[in-house]
């Protein structure tokens, strides 16, 4: 959200409704198109499911075509209504381009369609553009606990396991459900498994990147996979829950190489690094129920970064990972690193 981070002056008007023609596109490995910025719609334990609702109505009006939902975000149903309204006034489905997510305690082969369906429902849809494997843990906490809790019956990534969700994602494809699959939160070692052994590979895989946390190696793997990298927490999250945070983190929106390229176009330090993740080649999916207009206006019209710029961005990642995913540990005596992969292996059970 924009007004998270300091405000840098600027004379500029306040901005009209962008033409979605203008908008950048992905061009998937099917050949679908995909707007190269999205709606998030995780109100991080904060903002209610009536207000997303109503930024989603809003973001369409200005523009958006592109909206990341889940069903453990809580308020579906509510944006499923905003669909609702959006088509009737005139956009059509086709033009729209809509996520959900599977969520972890929904990883069994009975549960998979039916969650789908659910998601289909809420959302008062026919189809889904993309459905991810939100998490590859089917680990479960509940709404708004705090970085200790933990699930009594917490499993460890195994791969088998993971592979037969994986087919149950593929025969949503088959099913007419889902135009595509993807993933969510994943790693080099995992991806290179499901890579191997998928029928359907998946179209997308969806993680954080940000200024302070580009993840080149991962990055770099999945693009040259055929997979486009969908970012979260693009502008480091400022609202992000209070279980997401811990000391070392640092604010990219509040970096001096981001705030100087600001002052430079005049514009805001969360637009820099909106615009900084489009023309790098990812899709960013800022959540805002203010000021998504100035989101999208980053990603699709205004003065691009310079190539000196982009490589000084370049040079100051941190390595800093803001959604360390601690809820999703296994056993005790663990730490958030283990989720990740660190070794290049997947980390034994």
């Amino acid at each position: 959200m924009l007004h998270s981070a300091p405000a840098v002056p600027s004379t500029a008007p306040p901005l009209a409704p962008i033409d979605p023609v203008v908008i950048p596109q992905r061009t998937l490995s099917t050949g679908a198109k995909m707007p190269a910025i999205g709606l998030g719609t995780f109100g991080s334990d904060h903002v209610s499911p009536s207000e997303i609702a109503a930024a989603v109505v809003g973001a369409a009006a200005v523009g958006y075509r592109h909206f990341d939902c889940a069903s453990v975000y809580g308020n579906e149903a509510e944006i499923g209504a905003a669909f609702e309204k959006i088509l009737r006034g005139g956009i059509t489905r086709k033009e729209l381009w809509i996520t959900s997510k599977l969520w972890n305690d929904k990883h069994g082969e009975d549960d998979v369609i039916a969650s789908c369906r659910k998601s289909l429902a809420d959302l008062r849809l026919e189809y889904l553009d993309l459905y991810l494997v939100h998490w590859p843990f089917p680990n479960f906490h509940p709404p708004g606990c705090d970085v200790s809790s933990r699930s009594p019956d917490a499993r460890p990534y195994i791969h088998e396991n993971y592979m037969k969700t994986w087919r149950k994602m593929e025969e949503l494809v088959d099913l007419g459900l889902v135009r595509h699959i993807g993933t969510s939160n994943m790693t080099i070692p995992k991806l290179k498994l499901l890579l191997r052994d998928a029928r359907i590979r998946p179209a997308v895989n969806e993680m954080e990147l940000h200024p302070h946390f580009q993840q080149p190696e991962l990055f770099k793997f999945v693009v040259e996979n055929g997979m486009e990298p969908v970012g979260y927490c693009p502008i480091g999250s400022p609202g992000r829950p209070e279980r997401d945070r811990t000391p070392e983190d640092t604010a990219p929106t509040e970096d001096r190489v981001i705030l100087e390229i600001a002052r430079r176009h005049r514009t805001h330090p969360a637009a820099v690094c909106i615009k900084w993740a489009v023309q790098r080649g990812q899709t960013p999916i800022p959540f805002s129920v203010h000021h998504y207009r100035e989101n999208l206006a980053a990603a699709a019209i205004g003065d691009p970064l310079t190539e000196e710029e982009m490589r000084v961005i370049a040079t100051i990642d941190r390595k800093c990972r803001l959604i360390k995913g601690q809820v999703f540990l296994w056993k005790d005596g663990q730490t958030w690193e283990d989720l990740w992969d660190l070794s290049g292996e997947i980390t034994p059970p």
